[in-house]
């Protein structure tokens, strides 16, 4: 099990620093900016999702995945999805199917639309995706899951475009077999491989276990990146120190709070805890971030896909919920900006700093 007991507060101060080895961290041509990433979730990472959560210190970002099937290429769903407009590189694009050739395919045709680095899709635990064999399903077919890390590898290798892998510890308790496919990855020239600390018998339930993670890290010579339960700068150290891996990635964490990203450097770095950010800030950030998702999804899925990062935003805020609420029934994307322009400005008047109690479920130290 893992935690961060143990540790005066002094030691504890000082295992925070040096974490993370001093040389920057390249994938292929490009040399990341940083070592924590944005975890692909279908739904939330869109592309102005991902230009926030770098623009709050992620040196990385993989876009939501993009399905192998041509048929769906030119729906509207899958073209927001391959929208990088203004995207800092590098441009990743994690991409899902069951077929190799497809997927080999898939995996052109995203490189085509910007992509810069692609990402193979088998850590996903939705029964919509497992239950085409997809995902985090592929771990039960080892077989067949060589056959398409092989052959998106292929696809992109004439391109020099790297290939990264996004896996489980396993299908469930019993079948643990990360370590078995990371190393027959890393042969077949997967570039970088990420780990989420959980099977895909547990979806998002229960506690992330890092020692598969740290197996993984310890047998392969690319990079490993550790996922899953990472929700502040304590516990990223502790995952670091248990893992030995070269970043990490941070998902459901972020979502209401991007700057957790900025957070997390900081106090790695300096081992000084970052004071919350103004009222002001976030009310600047989340406007911001409403203009530039409302011009990628227009008008009427605009106002609605907007209320979940309200939501994830304003969680916990004292007064918040009554006034989501009554947002949630707000029709115009200019009457909803407006609406919560007002709240944060009334919020601002009342206290200058964010509330931390506002995600005191993200920032408990879970085992």
């Amino acid at each position: 099990m893992l935690g961060v007991g143990g540790y005066t507060a002094a030691s504890f101060l000082s295992s925070l620093l040096r974490v993370f080895p001093p040389h920057p961290l390249r994938l292929g041509a490009h040399e990341l900016p940083g070592r924590l990433f944005v975890a692909p979730m279908a739904g939330v990472t869109d592309r102005p999702f991902r230009m926030l959560c770098k623009r709050l210190g992620a040196g990385y970002a993989v876009s939501e995945m993009v399905t192998s099937k041509r048929e769906l290429w030119n729906t509207l769903k899958t073209s927001r999805r391959a929208d990088h407009t203004g995207e800092s590189a590098p441009i990743a694009v994690q991409i899902a199917g069951v077929d190799p050739i497809e997927m080999a395919e898939a995996a052109r045709y995203n490189i085509d639309r910007g992509a810069q680095i692609i990402d193979i899709n088998m850590g996903c635990p939705a029964k919509k995706v497992c239950n085409v064999w997809a995902g985090s399903a592929l771990m039960q077919n080892e077989p067949l899951a060589m056959q398409i890390v092989e052959a998106v590898v292929a696809a992109c290798a004439p391109l020099n475009v790297p290939v990264t892998l996004k896996m489980r510890t396993g299908w469930c308790q019993a079948e643990r077999n990360a370590l078995r496919l990371a190393r027959a990855a890393e042969s077949a020239g997967i570039a970088m491989l990420t780990v989420h600390g959980r099977t895909r018998e547990q979806g998002y339930k229960g506690q992330a276990e890092y020692d598969t993670i740290a197996a993984v890290k310890a047998a392969l010579n690319i990079p490993v990146v550790a996922n899953g339960d990472i929700d502040s700068p304590a516990k990223a150290a502790a995952v670091l120190r248990h893992t030995g891996a070269d970043a990490l990635m941070i998902g459901r964490a972020a979502q209401g709070r991007p700057w957790i990203f900025q957070e997390i450097d900081h106090e790695l770095r300096t081992g000084m805890a970052l004071p919350p950010p103004r009222v002001a800030q976030v009310r600047q950030w989340l406007l911001e971030h409403l203009v530039d998702h409302y011009g990628l999804y227009g008008e009427f899925i605009g106002v609605r896909t907007a209320r979940k990062h309200i939501g994830w935003a304003l969680k916990g805020v004292e007064g918040a919920r009554p006034f989501v609420d009554r947002l949630n029934t707000v029709e115009s994307c200019e009457a909803q900006h407006a609406a919560l322009d007002r709240w944060l400005q009334d919020l601002e008047q009342r206290q200058s700093w964010w509330p931390t109690s506002a995600n005191d479920e993200h920032i408990q130290l879970r085992a």
